[in-house]
């Protein structure tokens, strides 16, 4: 296969099936092995190497992505794909019911009590393509159609979202009372339940110093890459208190969760897309 060359239609769909199939496995949390499927998938194909296969499994993670799907951890979005993929992943999502029925599941599951969970601080993640993946513009004609938006669906689930804000609740207080910062850690305040969700944040903590922590928390059950939705509100007040704002993006709550941490300005450490607006009948004044 000559270097470059374009993926025909039929690898092109065999690369999708296979990529769906480890999809199915890892939402399923049962186990699967990427070298020995890349080996047998390239048996199928025109003299593809096994980097070249690992590439277009990022391309079809950043097709997922657009679309609105979670996608396989390991195979971080790469954005520069064929226009025939977008329309084949598109194509096989919509006809896999056994995946969707999965995602269908797990978007609407009430998550289990924070107590069973121990939330671990990582880095946060990265990408060579761009400042940040959190959230990115997306091209019109990946927009989703007929595939439901899961991504947004996940996002929707109070009762996820509030299971995520109280195990970061349990996070600070622990932070602060190993920091020998006790008298702190008793007065963290779970504002979005005291005060109501319209301050632009969830939590109000605090760094050792006393000074002021507030902190936006998103919570998803998939990994670190996966987009996440901030209200216009969010997005101002993180820029008017920057120097106190951090958003926690806790990630694969569920089976071991973790967060990371982004401190500042949304408009500093996201790439934000407007994604909806807010409409009102445009009427004729003289009527």
């Amino acid at each position: 296969m000559p270097r470059g060359e374009d993926w025909s239609p039929a690898e092109v769909a065999a690369t999708v099936a296979d990529y769906l199939a480890m999809l199915r496995l890892e939402l399923a949390g049962l186990p699967f092995n990427k070298a020995a499927h890349n080996l047998a998938l390239r048996a199928r194909l025109s003299g593809r190497s096994k980097a070249s296969v690992e590439f277009k499994h990022q391309n079809i993670s950043a097709a997922l992505q657009d679309l609105g799907f979670p996608f396989i951890d390991g195979y971080k979005p790469a954005t520069n794909y064929q226009g025939i993929l977008l329309a084949e992943v598109r194509a096989q999502v919509e006809a896999d019911t056994v995946l969707r029925a999965a995602l269908d599941r797990l978007v609407a599951i009430e998550p289990p009590p924070p107590a069973d969970f121990h939330l671990t601080e990582v880095d946060p993640p990265r990408s060579r393509e761009s400042k940040s993946v959190y959230e990115r513009p997306l091209p019109g004609e990946a927009r989703p159609l007929s595939v439901r938006n899961y991504v947004e669906l996940e996002a929707r689930n109070r009762q996820l979202g509030l299971a995520g804000e109280r195990l970061v609740l349990e996070f600070e207080h622990q932070r602060l009372w190993r920091a020998g910062a006790r008298h702190l850690a008793e007065r963290i305040e779970h504002v979005s339940q005291t005060k109501g969700d319209g301050l632009g944040f969830d939590i109000h903590s605090f760094e050792t110093t006393g000074r002021d922590r507030l902190i936006e928390v998103k919570t998803t059950q998939f990994n670190a890459y996966t987009q996440f939705y901030a209200t216009r509100n969010e997005v101002e007040v993180s820029v008017r208190l920057s120097e106190l704002y951090q958003l926690y993006r806790v990630h694969h709550f569920g089976r071991t969760p973790r967060l990371f941490r982004l401190p500042g300005s949304l408009r500093q450490t996201c790439e934000l897309d407007p994604w909806v607006f807010r409409a009102r009948v445009a009427c004729d004044r003289e009527t």
